[in-house]
């Protein structure tokens, strides 16, 4: 048995001053039975790591014959450690990796392991600060960070990953920091990973803090009683630097700085059309007159409501049957009530038998459940779905980015697909591979797909080719597919069809597919956004994963009952022979047309302003145009540590009023520009000019 000591450990490589960094190492990052990696007991991946330190070489993953997470160049161990200045190493017995030529410090797996921890968790930014800190000075230099990164940005082959590439802006921060003879202590290395490893540089933490503290409409908080000596982390033991890392860099684009500033100026008197977010009552459209009937008869005391003696003067008959009907299934507890974890069964019933009628499979009442709106559905699976820090979901580029910012908050990675904007947005299957590829190049674990259909930001709407090419890859790999369905009555494009994942899983008779589908209320034609209401429809999924998803939806009792409501008045609208349906039909048709103009003719207008070009938005609410800026604007966005597409949104926002998401919020092709704008304000065609002088503006300022 070989036994190496610290003192061996300086020899080789970088020093190590003590025992205590590797301990410190197993303990914050790697091991110990609680808050270890890799869902095992404490494992780096599949390596166990008990708390008086030995270490089970067991294997985690079915498709590998090493722990996922164990980089080529990193022996496997067994160790016993000891608080003592050395610590003592024997090999396993198992085959030892060789050695890459590229990998020379000692602890380099060590390294790349914590690397990978953080990346995927946002934990243990301590124990990363220490390895790279082996002198314990208490300071990094920015040399020795950029040595650092350089040294674990590689892939499973030992080809490194230019930095430049994948953490652009915090890699210019770096730069600067270096030039300018700056170290980094703890808080301004968690600060600079947060940068590095969020999903884009426009959204920045301390505005949303002075957002807080300066916006009027969010009301007064009590004083701190902050002693004027003392900073915030002194002060607050739940600060910065001991709060969750995830949420740190957890970022949601649809409500970012753009739509911050917007609030602010608004406040100070200024115009604002919000074209930022998909939120149909906000910009005035008008609520469908049958669902509010309905949920208000259930909402009322009986004595008030479906059992007033006046009620037919009130309310249309078919009205009235109706909620007495979906009180029956809620019950005599009423609305205020919980109900099952999973929903009302009667509701679900009706779901069913939409997915049935449109779909012309079979769909189970038991595979549904009742969620508040679709976010909250994918949140769930893709709970139960992050199992391990090298666990990953690939996302489409463009993507929501509620995607993004739950793969970031719960520990997981994403992989983008890239959707080509030349073929309307499809992707292909040589690019599903390709970055299925890269994923297990970088060693991760691609456990599920999104789709999302129409597209959102892209408007889209998915052929069933298109689809086809998705669900045979995910079928041939054994990847989760997660169908976010919710604008699939937002189609305008003539030929255009929506078609859904689970019909075209069961047209090809692709037997294996595992497959979660979601909808929700806020979107079509009903835009009931604050009912909250949703589901979601597990076909093909593990019965023993199904009771676990249960059991999370019983940890959070259930969803509105509201929200239930309304998802079921969705898909089961009145009945043509039923008095308030030619109502209803006035309305719903009034609400698509409008849609439907608006979103041809924006886009046309769009493409008439020089550098602005947009594809055809064939469905959801949104159109997702490429902006072409000068050079220096790029330059200057560099500069301020923003992007190209922040920096013309604000100038948008301050120059119009008009508030868009910039488009890295969501992910693009590199060097592409552009913001995501929806159609729902009846105002946004006319405001097409102010697009164009904005445009013709920014042009002339940066030129």
């Amino acid at each position: 048995m070989m036994m190496m000591t610290i003192g061996r450990i300086q020899q080789l490589g970088k020093k190590v001053s003590s025992a205590q960094l590797f301990h410190s190492l197993v303990a914050r990052g790697v091991g110990g039975t609680i808050g270890g990696m890799g869902g095992m007991k404490g494992g780096i991946g599949g390596i166990g790591v008990t708390v008086e330190g030995q270490v089970s070489t067991k294997k985690t993953r079915r498709h590998s014959s090493m722990p996922p997470s164990i980089p080529p160049s990193m022996p496997i161990p067994s160790s016993s450690c000891s608080s003592s200045s050395s610590c003592s190493f024997s090999t396993s017995s198992e085959p030892t990796p060789i050695l890459s030529p590229s990998r020379t410090h000692p602890l380099s797996g060590i390294r790349k392991q914590l690397w990978e921890f953080y990346l995927s968790t946002g934990r243990g930014a301590k124990a990363l600060f220490e390895a790279i800190d082996v002198d314990e000075t208490g300071t990094i230099d920015p040399t020795q960070l950029q040595s650092f990164m350089r040294e674990v940005l590689v892939d499973t082959d030992g080809n490194a990953i230019d930095p430049k590439e994948i953490m652009p802006y915090a890699w210019n921060r770096l730069e600067q920091r270096s030039s300018a003879g700056q170290s980094y202590d703890i808080k301004s290395f968690k600060q600079w990973l947060i940068a590095a490893t969020k999903m884009s540089a426009d959204f920045k933490n301390m505005r949303m803090m002075e957002y807080l503290q300066q916006h009027p409409e969010l009301g007064e908080v009590g004083e701190s009683g902050l002693d004027s000596d003392l900073g915030l982390s002194d002060y607050y033991t739940w600060n910065e630097e001991s709060m969750s890392q995830s949420l740190r860099r957890m970022q949601y684009a649809v409500r970012g700085e753009v739509v911050m500033k917007a609030d602010q100026l608004k406040a100070q008197g200024k115009n604002i059309l919000y074209t930022n977010i998909g939120n149909p009552h906000q910009v005035g459209q008008s609520p469908i007159t049958y669902y509010r009937q309905v949920l208000a008869l259930c909402d009322l005391p009986p004595q008030c409501g479906v059992d007033h003696p006046q009620v037919e003067t009130m309310f249309p008959k078919d009205v009235i049957e109706r909620a007495k009907m979906m009180m029956e299934l809620i019950g005599p507890s009423g609305t205020g009530a919980y109900t099952s974890s999973q929903g009302v069964l009667g509701f679900r019933k009706h779901v069913a038998e939409f997915i049935q009628k449109r779909d012309g499979y079979p769909s189970y009442p038991g595979n549904i459940f009742l969620t508040n709106g679709a976010s909250s559905a994918i949140g769930m699976v893709l709970q139960g779905l992050l199992a391990q820090n090298n666990d990953a979901v690939m996302i489409p580029i463009p993507q929501y980015p509620i995607y993004s910012a739950l793969i970031s908050k719960l520990g997981g990675r994403q992989i983008g697909y890239e959707l080509d904007e030349t073929r309307n947005w499809a992707v292909t299957r040589e690019e599903l591979e390709e970055k299925l590829h890269s994923a297990r190049k970088q060693d991760l674990e691609v456990k599920a797909l999104a789709m999302i259909n129409p597209g959102n930001p892209s408007g889209n709407v998915m052929t069933h080719c298109d689809i086809q090419v998705i669900a045979e890859f995910c079928d041939e790999h054994g990847i989760v597919l997660l169908a976010d369905e919710v604008y699939q009555t937002n189609v305008y494009a003539a030929g255009a069809e929506f078609v859904s994942a689970k019909k075209v899983a069961l047209d090809l008779g692709l037997k294996n597919l595992q497959l979660v589908s979601f909808h929700s209320t806020s979107k079509g034609l009903i835009g009931e956004c604050g009912r909250r209401g949703g589901y979601m429809e597990l076909h093909h999924i593990d019965p023993y994963v199904q009771a676990q998803l249960y059991k999370l939806a019983s940890s959070e009792l259930c969803s509105g009952v509201v929200g239930q409501i309304m998802t079921s008045l969705m898909l089961q609208p009145p009945s043509p022979d039923g008095e308030s349906y030619e109502l209803f039909q006035k309305e719903t048709q009034y609400i698509y047309e409008g849609l439907k103009e608006r979103s041809q003719k924006l886009v046309e207008g769009l493409n008439k302003i020089d550098g602005i070009e947009c594809v055809q938005a064939e469905g959801a609410m949104y159109a997702f145009p490429k902006v072409d800026v000068p050079e220096k604007a790029i330059e200057e966005a560099k500069e301020l540590g923003t992007t190209p597409d922040n920096l013309y949104a604000l100038s948008l926002l301050e120059e119009t009023g008009i508030c868009v998401v910039p488009a890295s919020g969501f992910g693009q092709k590199k060097g592409r520009v552009g913001f995501r704008t929806t159609f729902l304000h009846p105002d946004t065609v006319e405001a097409i000019e102010l697009f164009k002088k904005h445009h013709e503006m920014f042009v002339k300022k940066y030129t």
